[in-house]
């Protein structure tokens, strides 16, 4: 099945982001666990959760992508900020364990100068006294674009993470078309070199979800700006190769491209329309 889906507001709840998903054609989603640029979170709603696991049972969703606020940086030079990182990580993982198909996204973090070598080892420190055996949700570092010091603009850092991390088995990857553009690595003319390069690096049965955005600006720009499908330095023929990519197409598709829900609705149908073989 095509996992293909989009990011959607939650302040509706579980049950009402699934049916928005199925009025768009989506068949997956992604938000924001709390405000993107806050701290905030809606209360606990179990009853909502549990409408949820049964409304995705019976709707055919896929696994949904949690997405962490950015706020988040587990690797700053500031010590509550990091305090911070860690206490809403262990928050919104403890809220997860009663979703039955999600992975939580976050981006690794900024080391604010201190080097990417101190951040890496904040990172992993960090992660080593998050993560417990009990925890469910496979936790995603997001390859970055290498915007000022973002760790993770490199397969080789995210690898370095995972290597420290004690339960490995809790630690994915997901990937994102423009970051990676911008970072350097070719999703244009060099998809399959770029996946033979992160299976070597990383391991590709780390890849637990994708996003799906074109670019404003060009290869290796370092920059992070997404554009909408076909209309960037990316181009929608490289997309059409990635969702239709052997390696890649079982994985939730999600777009974070600059839309409102009939901009999407319009990309999840063009796309629907170029994959192949179901």
């Amino acid at each position: 099945m095509f996992f293909l889906g989009c990011h959607l507001s939650s302040s509706g709840g579980y049950v009402a982001m699934g049916e928005t998903a199925l009025s768009i054609r989506a068949s997956t989603f992604q938000y924001f666990t709390r405000n993107p640029r806050g701290g905030s979170a809606r209360p606990l709603d179990l009853e909502d959760m549990a409408a949820f696991n049964e409304f995705a049972r019976r709707h055919g969703i896929g696994t949904i992508v949690a997405h962490a606020p950015y706020t988040l940086n587990l690797c700053s030079n500031k010590p509550e900020v990091r305090e911070f990182a860690r206490m809403t990580m262990r928050d919104d993982l403890e809220r997860l364990q009663h979703i039955d198909h999600v992975v939580y996204n976050f981006h690794p973090g900024s080391h604010v100068g201190q080097g990417a070598d101190e951040g890496i080892a904040m990172i992993v420190d960090a992660l080593n006294e998050v993560l417990t055996e009990e925890i469910k949700t496979p936790v995603l570092l997001e390859t970055m674009a290498g915007k000022g010091s973002e760790i993770g603009r490199s397969f080789g850092e995210l690898a370095r993470i995972i290597d420290g991390v004690h339960l490995k088995e809790k630690m994915g990857v997901c990937m994102d078309s423009c970051h990676m553009n911008d970072a350097g690595y070719d999703v244009v003319n060099g998809l399959d070199g770029l996946i033979e390069a992160f299976d070597r690096e990383v391991g590709l049965e780390r890849v637990k979800a994708f996003h799906l955005n074109d670019s404003m600006n060009s290869f290796g720009s370092a920059k992070d700006r997404h554009a909408k499908i076909g209309e960037g330095e990316i181009g929608l023929e490289a997309i059409v190769r990635i969702i239709n990519h052997p390696k890649l197409r079982h994985l939730p598709f999600n777009l974070e491209t600059p839309n409102e829900l009939d901009g999407y609705a319009r990309e999840i149908q063009l796309l629907r329309s170029r994959r192949t073989g179901g």
